[in-house]
């Protein structure tokens, strides 16, 4: 036995005490009260203030395909989505009560549904009244394209999460992955070179990780902050000693040019937001599929899910525990490094202090909200990218709203969606548990 077999388990989301009896009650109705708030804003905020018409184009410029674009009444369509939410609402309440039993799979249609009807209501009464249309192409693509980096660090999260190790250090991994990028770009003017040196940079920081969290033991969650504020502080020095005198030559990269899929691309709606983008989004397709037919399909994956439920069974059968957490934690950085090099080399062009933004305690939360499975991280990734992409494009419509609070747009969905819609999520067992062999 190892001296961790009675250690207690340390998770991202614990069910809290009492959870299962009386005390859970908060936790069983946070879900319809939130469901109920959603429709309550769609009526009393959105559709009561909404006046006038909304446009919706569905045809991005210079589309081989034009598409009509839809009209409709901003306030009806808002009272509408509210209404629908709110039977949402009655049907979870019901469910909190055990009268109305719902499976998994309908409770997630069921939050999927709430989120439509609520964007539906904003997105009517935002262009309500408004001479141009709602480009629904644009938002669609540039949620594609903001949600790249939080896809490919929930990614990351996953499997360092599935092998039993806390990754915290995932803001580090993609800050220090752009700025490797950056710099690598901009002194070989190669851009695949750039993108191999962000992807190290990445797993440099996971090396880090590793060999404290694994070799000595030390708490994942202080050792992840630690090494994001050494990213942070060490970026920065940086760029203030070497990027801004030479600027030119260090900070000055080419970036990766969007590359249409013939035939695919051309297809009307789907075509201009799935092939019609840089490389980094097709990458982001690939290691989602190999990431998630590996993790439930293979042999490693099977190992790796064993090691962070139950590494002392693991290890009896004859896997090498340590090793396969070194490995797996060194290949979740590689991921987010490139993740870290869409920053620079495939979207801004240059590095900026802290330029990351948060996005990597934003990908942790989408691992959680996705319940620690490659598909459903993406999904939530999407979610957090698409408001990103929101808040930006209301910005444009000069919606009655200050921009500074629409800059805060991706972290009150982060709080709202973990505090109050994905209940209970058990992470893997063994997750921040260290691993001694006897």
């Amino acid at each position: 036995m190892t001296s961790s077999s009675t250690a207690r388990l340390p998770v991202l989301l614990t069910p809290g005490p009492g959870a299962g009896s009386g005390a859970s009650w908060g936790g069983r109705f946070a879900a319809p009260v939130t469901f109920a708030l959603f429709g309550l804003v769609d009526i009393l905020v959105f559709g009561t203030h909404a006046h006038g018409s909304a446009t919706f184009s569905f045809t991005p410029e210079f589309a081989k395909v034009t598409l009509p674009n839809l009209v409709l009444n901003g306030a009806g369509t808002a009272y509408f989505c509210g209404a629908a939410s709110l039977l949402l609402a009655a049907a979870r309440f019901l469910t909190a009560l055990g009268r109305l039993p719902l499976g998994r799979t309908v409770h997630r249609v069921m939050l999927g549904l709430l989120l439509f009807f609520f964007v539906i209501a904003l997105l009517a009464w935002s262009d309500a009244g408004q001479s141009i249309s709602f480009n629904v192409v644009n938002l669609l693509s540039g949620t594609l394209n903001d949600s790249i980096p939080i896809m490919l660090g929930a990614l990351t999260g996953v499997i360092c999460s599935r092998s039993g190790v806390i990754n915290i250090a995932i803001e580090g991994q993609l800050l220090l992955g752009a700025f490797c990028a950056a710099i690598a770009t901009s002194v070989t003017g190669s851009l695949w070179l750039g993108l191999l040196c962000g992807a190290l940079a990445g797993s440099l920081v996971g090396i880090l990780l590793a060999v404290f969290a694994i070799a000595y033991a030390v708490d994942q969650v202080v050792l992840g902050v630690v090494l994001n504020t050494l990213v942070l502080g060490l970026t920065g020095y940086l760029y203030n000693a070497i990027m801004v005198p030479y600027g030119n030559t260090l900070n000055n990269p080419i970036t990766f040019n969007p590359w249409k899929v013939p035939l695919l691309g051309d297809i009307p709606i789907i075509g201009p937001v799935f092939f019609d983008s840089t490389v980094f989004l097709y990458l982001t397709y690939l290691l989602l599929a190999v990431v998630q037919i590996g993790l439930f399909r293979t042999r490693w994956g099977l190992r790796t899910r064993a090691v962070g439920e139950h590494p002392v069974a693991a290890d009896t059968v004859g896997i090498r525990v340590l090793a396969l957490r070194y490995q797996n934690v060194i290949i979740a950085g590689l991921i987010a490094g490139i993740g870290g090099a869409y920053f620079t080399i495939g979207s801004v062009g240059s590095f900026g202090i802290d330029m990351t933004s948060g996005e990597g305690y934003i990908a942790l939360a989408a691992m959680i909200f996705g319940r620690y499975t490659p598909f459903g991280a993406i999904c939530a990734a999407l979610l957090f990218g698409f408001t990103t992409q929101l808040q930006s494009i209301l910005s444009s419509l000069n919606v009655p709203i200050q921009s500074n609070l629409l800059l805060l747009t991706p972290y009150v969905v982060t709080i709202i969606v973990v505090a109050g819609l994905i209940g209970k999520v058990r992470g893997p067992r063994a997750e921040g548990i260290a691993f001694t062999k006897s």
